[in-house]
């Protein structure tokens, strides 16, 4: 399985995240990649971190996300696209996941909220899923999830996931190392692939990344530059040994 991971600039405006996304989607589509995945909250955009995000608007994220799955379907490629999404249920950070025909096959909320975003409204959301493309089974956690909670990457790799995505934002940090080898932590303790994601920025010392599951850095993003980071993963090699090991009744 081919995957893109897209570090791309801060977006100045919802527009502009959305306009990002479908450029990458091309550029992804020539690569031949099978599927792509987006930082945290692309589209308008993750607030609290010191830039200026556009007000929610719903109207616009449903457009936005009509657009991109029309250009799945056109480019035969698979999105992992974060966004902010109101529901039924409250204001989410989620990460929707569409098919190569442009079809949602649902969404991953958000359910660890950093402390810091309390501030903003957001609710956390009740469940993990497992989603799967091309017959390979994958989990998604966002950002403070799977740095401080491995319990919800160990959730989807007990669950037949062979990779699991991470959708972040990290900046300018003082332990740049916790967030590196957290991403290490993520893939070596289950035995899977560990594709984490972060914007460009200036001054970061924490890139997008794609861990192997022997905890190998198979690609390494580049500090403060937008690309495309490409890789086809052998998804035998996942083999979720240590994952299944695991005696969760132990602990009741």
């Amino acid at each position: 399985m081919k995957i893109g991971l897209a570090q791309t600039r801060f977006p100045k405006s919802a527009n502009e995240g959305l306009e990002t996304v479908k450029q990458m989607i091309h550029q992804t589509s020539h690569h031949h990649c099978d599927l792509i995945c987006f930082p945290e909250s692309i589209i308008p955009g993750l607030r609290g971190v010191g830039y200026k995000v556009d007000e929610y608007n719903h109207s616009f994220q449903i457009s936005a996300l009509e657009k991109i799955c029309s250009l799945a379907k056109q480019t035969k490629t698979a999105v992992i696209i974060p966004m902010e999404w109101q529901d039924e249920l409250g204001f989410h950070i989620v990460a929707f996941v569409i098919n190569n025909n442009g079809e949602i096959l649902g969404y991953q909320t958000k359910n660890q909220i950093a402390p810091d975003e309390d501030f903003f409204g957001y609710v956390p959301g009740d469940g993990r899923y497992i989603f799967e493309i091309n017959n390979v089974k994958f989990g998604i956690v966002i950002c403070h999830e799977g740095f401080r909670y491995p319990e919800t990457v160990r959730w989807a790799a007990m669950r037949g996931a062979s990779i699991v995505f991470h959708p972040q934002y990290t900046g300018c940090v003082d332990n740049p190392e916790f967030f590196n080898q957290a991403m290490v932590c993520r893939s070596l303790e289950n035995d899977i692939y560990f594709a984490s994601v972060n914007y460009a920025l200036e001054n970061q010392k924490s890139t997008s990344s794609l861990i192997s599951p022997f905890g190998e850095r198979l690609i390494v993003g580049q500090q403060n530059a937008q690309e495309l980071l490409v890789y086809d993963i052998d998804t035998k090699l996942a083999t979720r040994l240590l994952a299944n090991r695991f005696k969760p009744d132990l602990l009741s």
